[in-house]
């Protein structure tokens, strides 16, 4: 009996398949540059694509937190209402200065900022933990304890920078640019930086997404749950902290609205990103795309006659609803 020859040995090929996930945001947001340039000539315009970046950073920053609480399998729904409470107290740390502005009357307030949100943070991650209450509970509280807290410090009202001396010295960190750079896209665009270090590149990062995937295999696996949930819920709080710091700037105040629907825009953009929203995989520049995608379809809308700009929040809505199906059905041809 002859053998088989050798040529006609046969091996197994994997077929290329693209990465739809990681591809889709990409896609979306050149075919809305090109509706975008079809809706009005001057879309594409370098002041006017600057513009949507920068106004995007807030979101994107705020976004890039939420990843690393959604891939973990958790949700955050009090980041909008952290916002005007920390800008609140941020705004009121500034006031309590005296004499003329400088680099330490900011660094203060600054500081509060960030540790302050970070033990807004804190809060959720350990109640959600520890109390083993579902996240969708816990942080709908606190977003009501929140924004409960800055109507209370501003009596209702308004709490503004209290000198225009202040407000002028402060404007650069949201209106100031490095080498033409816009300084809030440098800052977000550092912050995402770190963040794909940390999800990629650390035994952190992993333990997140196998949480996400199977808390209890993660659990046999030796991860522990409560700390490294809780720290996603920390750096939740962080990136609230820094988008407050370059948020306040640009309005010089906060108030009960501040902030208001922050938590869709947050949720919707890691979603259109590519990142599961029942977690195990999370995508950190997907993210940062799909907050830019949010503030083009914003953008086109203002430029566009034909649909009205305050049908944003409803498109948005439609959005997320509509990429949470392609994510199934994306997953049901995987499986």
């Amino acid at each position: 009996m002859m053998g088989a020859p050798a040529t006609a040995t046969t091996t197994v090929r994997r077929r290329w398949r693209p990465d739809l996930a990681s591809l889709a945001p990409l896609i979306a947001l050149l075919l809305l540059l090109v509706v975008g340039t079809l809706v009005n000539p001057n879309f594409m315009s370098v002041d006017n694509l600057l513009n949507v970046v920068t106004r995007c950073a807030f979101i994107a920053l705020v976004a890039i937190g939420a990843t690393f609480v959604i891939g973990a399998g958790g949700l955050d729904l009090s980041v909008g209402s952290m916002t005007a409470f920390v800008a609140g107290v941020m705004i009121m740390t500034m006031n309590a200065g005296s004499g003329e502005p400088a680099i330490g009357t900011l660094a203060l307030p600054m500081l509060v900022a960030v540790a302050l949100a970070a033990g807004c943070g804190l809060a959720n991650g350990l109640i959600t933990t520890f109390g083993r209450i579902e996240p969708f509970i816990v942080t709908l509280g606190t977003m009501g304890v929140f924004r409960a807290l800055i109507t209370y410090l501003g009596d209702g009202g308004t709490i503004s920078i209290n000198t225009q001396a202040l407000r002028d010295f402060y404007r650069p960190v949201y209106f100031g640019n490095v080498l033409g750079v816009p300084v809030p896209v440098l800052v977000f665009v550092i912050v995402a930086l770190i963040a794909s270090l940390l999800m990629y590149r650390t035994p952190f990062g992993r333990h997140v997404t196998a949480i996400g995937s199977s808390e209890d295999v993660a659990r046999y696996s030796g991860v522990s749950i409560w700390r490294v949930r809780t720290l996603t819920y920390v750096i939740q709080g962080l990136c609230v902290g820094i988008a407050t710091i370059i948020y306040v700037p640009r309005l010089g105040s906060a108030t009960p609205t501040t902030g208001l629907l922050w938590e869709l825009q947050a949720i919707t953009a890691v979603v259109i990103g590519g990142t599961a929203l029942r977690g195990g995989s999370a995508r950190i520049w997907g993210t940062v795309l799909g907050a830019i995608i949010l503030e083009v379809i914003g953008n086109i809308m203002v430029l566009s006659t034909h649909i009205s700009e305050y049908l944003i929040g409803a498109v948005q809505g439609i959005i997320i609803i509509v990429a949470m199906l392609a994510q199934r059905a994306l997953h049901r041809r995987q499986t």
